[in-house]
């Protein structure tokens, strides 16, 4: 027996010597909370509330407050009615002897339910701009996703239409859209960075920093975006954090697979809760153990505090930070393989926050809403010529980076006459420093990047929408507008120039069975990075090259029918039209094909000259908790592809084609939990290398890497690459706390994928480069097999006291 059998084999002796400490406890499992009219946030009496699976519920009193008793615990869903409202289903509500559930829950008004039209309960969420490509998942979903290791970033890429990019990233790819496109909110403010390690000017990195303990729910949008948020191409995730415990202090510890943190909630005065977290990583020490050439540690902090100010009033303060630490492992430089990888990383240091208030008031037949905030990204990058520090003219690369935003936001909702109205603007003052030195290859040879910017932007947007129900309520209409302008150019300051309209419908076939389609204008802003670059003469070179925001059109339409037993079918059909993207000037590609590794993005010259395009069909079913079963399983037919220097559409690097994802999963007797995940990514595109070029010793001693040939660009494509993830879970509750212990296998049969293959020099029997006698000047090259992902156990444990 090898040794991964005899550790596979503990860990799930562990689980099963456990199972004796599952005792009979007393089923005094609580959920509680207030039901209102969610405009005005006036209580809602004589609501009905049901568990669904058991014979119990109760109905709201005068104050919309509710409590059931004697619930066993384990996961339900709920269910609430009250007339002339539309039904709510709280899907996966977790229900344990330690401490209640409660909840907040705000019900929206029906049109004409007094018409002859039936009106069906749904698990599924869907607003009137955004009737199709939204998707909403509950904490639990998240926490017990196999693979997912209790990040949203990897759970997201369940989803139909999303893509993964390299096996240690957690790059969103939506319907063949780049990592870059995609925007993040938490209780309604913009945090840019969910990540830790992020590539700079895009979204991704290897390790999510948003504790799974805050989660209530995600909303996550592939298109059809409402109106209040900006700045997208590709994807919205609007997280909505619970608030902290108001009876009594709580503890939740958790030791993953590549951390332990500590969550603390609670009461804090007689009108405000709070709940906070650290967290801290052993993946420096485990990469170390394992002779790994890079050594990545993390810490994060978060935190959310909500006071009730009156029975109309009500503040949200959130905040989130992170402290990165990217060093390498010099002594593992044995291998061709680790001397490659040390050859061209740098190291890297990198923290960032956001901190932000939400305020709420509540009218009669409306709520104001107003949120500021203040995010900070500082971004260090360093590499030296065999990574010697002690030799100033070895420097190879130094960057220091920094992205300051200062946000205000305010909308008004109103429900008046049987419309729905939402209107608002936003303001934001921002600063992006950069200090860059940076020996690079171009086409015409070495050269060295040497500048410093100090760039202040004044950003301006507002927005509105308007949606009503028609035909006894069978038809759902809804109409948006969007527009932004910044101070950084001519092109850009006129708001006029950057209007952002869109249009939804939704209409009922029957009672179950609905079209729904969506049509609109986004735009988004390019990254600091590409808008601050500066040439040696000092000039904001992108800025003279007219660089603009990138449009983007989409087009959505589909069918969607739900069952009554928590099961939704959906396929839809979507067509997205770039336009205006950055084009890069010396390598003559998009940019959309940039994005996929660690470092920064943009930091180059720019136009705005790009067009691309993606399209495809997406079909999906959902299945919620129902009698323990729960899953999805989704397929995408996806195209990517962006205009070359010649302005001919190729693949992109997203191309991936085919996406089929399956996530099932079970719940048994006793609180054990079985899940597993399979996934299918089509093979993406790639460029094959400039082998003379890379060769080249003066361009290979400041590289370390193979430089693409662009004039193939995206000519070779990798095979489809498959892997299944196993998860099983153990629960045991007792009186005062609970206990979780999981078993997760990544990669649960060892498939090897094939990367792109590495491009490095021959080396002789002391690692040394080996020079080509037949031409002279340049290495001995050979390309290297990239082998891709491997089986990864771990063993968690989660602790609620």
């Amino acid at each position: 027996m090898n040794s991964r059998k005899r550790m596979l084999r503990t860990l799930w002796l562990c689980l099963m010597l456990m199972t004796p400490m599952a005792l009979v406890l007393a089923q005094n499992g609580i959920i509680k909370g207030r039901i209102f009219n969610a405009i005005n946030n006036e209580p809602l009496d004589f609501a009905a509330i049901r568990v669904q699976g058991l014979a119990i519920g109760a109905y709201s009193d005068s104050t919309g407050r509710f409590e059931i008793k004697g619930i066993p615990p384990g996961l339900y869903n709920v269910e609430v009615n009250y007339a002339g409202f539309a039904a709510e289903v709280i899907s996966e509500l977790q229900v344990t002897n330690s401490k209640p559930v409660e909840l907040e829950i705000g019900l929206k008004e029906e049109g004409n339910t007094m018409d002859t039209v039936v009106i069906t309960t749904s698990a599924f969420n869907k607003t009137d701009e955004s009737p199709v490509s939204m998707r909403t998942i509950g904490v639990n979903e998240v926490a017990r996703s196999p693979g997912g290791n209790r990040d949203i970033s990897r759970v997201i890429q369940s989803l139909p239409g999303v893509a993964g990019s390299v096996a240690f990233r957690n790059d969103i790819i939506i319907r063949g859209g780049s990592p870059n496109e995609n925007r993040f909110f938490i209780d309604g403010i913009e945090v840019p960075n969910i990540n830790h390690f992020s590539t700079q000017g895009a979204s991704g990195g290897p390790v999510g920093l948003i504790n799974v303990n805050f989660i209530r729910e995600v909303d996550f949008f592939t298109s059809a975006f409402p109106s209040n948020r900006g700045n997208a191409l590709s994807s919205v995730m609007d997280i909505k954090q619970k608030t902290g415990r108001e009876d009594r202090l709580g503890f939740n510890a958790t030791v993953g697979s590549s951390d332990l943190g500590l969550t603390v909630e609670g009461p804090i005065l007689k009108k405000t809760t709070f709940i906070a977290s650290v967290r801290r990583s052993y993946l420096g020490w485990l990469f170390k153990t394992l002779a790994l050439p890079f050594l990545p540690n993390y810490n994060d902090f978060q935190f959310k505090t909500r006071t009730k100010i009156s029975e109309k009033s009500e503040l949200t303060v959130i905040g989130l930070g992170a402290i990165d630490n990217f060093a390498l492992n010099l002594e593992a430089d044995s291998t061709d393989a680790q001397k490659y990888i040390l050859g061209y990383l740098p190291v890297n240091t990198q923290w960032n926050y956001t901190v932000g208030a939400n305020f709420k008031h509540f009218f009669e037949n409306s709520y104001l809403t107003v949120v500021a905030s203040r995010n900070m990204l500082n971004n260090k990058n360093i590499k030296y010529v065999n990574n010697d520090e002690s030799d100033p003219s070895g420097k190879l690369l130094d960057y220091l980076s920094q992205e300051i935003e200062n946000k205000l936001r305010v909308e008004h909702n109103v429900r008046k006459g049987g419309f729905k109205l939402v209107f608002g603007g936003s303001y934001e003052f921002d600063k992006y420093l950069n200090d860059t030195y940076n020996r690079i290859s171009t086409p015409a040879g070495l050269d060295t990047i040497n500048y410093s910017t100090r760039l202040d932007l004044h950003k301006y947007g507002a927005f509105a929408n308007v949606s009503r129900n028609f035909a006894s309520d069978r038809l759902i209409l809804a109409l948006g507008l969007r527009m932004d302008g910044n101070s950084y150019s001519s092109k850009m300051a006129n708001p006029l120039d950057q209007l952002s309209p869109r249009f939804s419908l939704s209409y009922i076939i029957k009672p179950r069975f609905s079209f729904n389609f969506n049509t609109g204008i986004y735009y988004q802003l390019p990254a600091y990075t590409a808008m601050g670059y500066r040439d040696a003469t000092g000039t904001l070179l992108n800025r003279e090259n007219g660089l603009r925001y990138i449009r983007a059109e989409h087009i959505v339409g589909g069918f969607e029918y739900n069952t009554k037993f928590n099961t939704r079918f959906t396929v839809e059909s979507f067509l997205k039209r770039y336009s205006n993207y950055p084009f890069l000037t010396r390598e003559q590609i998009s940019l959309a094909n940039l994005g996929g590794d660690f470092g920064v993005v943009g930091n180059a010259p720019l136009t705005s000259t790009s067009k691309g395009r993606t399209y495809g069909v997406e079909l999906m079913a959902q299945q919620k908790l129902f009698k323990g079963f729960f899953g999805i399983v989704s397929f995408t037919y996806v195209r990517s592809e962006f205009t070359d220097s010649s302005g001919v559409y190729k693949p992109s690097s997203w191309d991936n084609r085919v996406i089929l994802t399956s996530v099932v999963g079970k719940k048994f007797k006793h609180n054990w939990e079985i899940g597993l995940r399979w996934r299918l990514y089509g093979g993406t595109p790639y460029t094959p290398y400039d082998i003379n070029r890379s060769s080249d010793v003066a361009i290979w001693n400041i590289t370390g890497q193979g430089i693409p040939d662009y004039t193939q660009l995206n000519t070779k494509r990798l095979q489809n690459a498959h892997s299944m993830d196993f998860r099983v879970d153990k629960k045991w509750f007792f009186q005062k706390w609970s206990l979780n212990l999981y078993l997760d296998l990544q990669n649960a049969y060892n498939y090897q994928s094939k990367g792109v293959p590495r491009l490095d020099v021959v080396r002789d029997t002391d690692g040394n480069p080996v020079l080509d006698p037949g031409n002279p000047g340049h290495y001995q090259m050979r390309l290297i097999e990239n082998t891709l992902g491997t089986l990864l156990p771990s063993v968690g444990v989660v602790i609620d006291l």
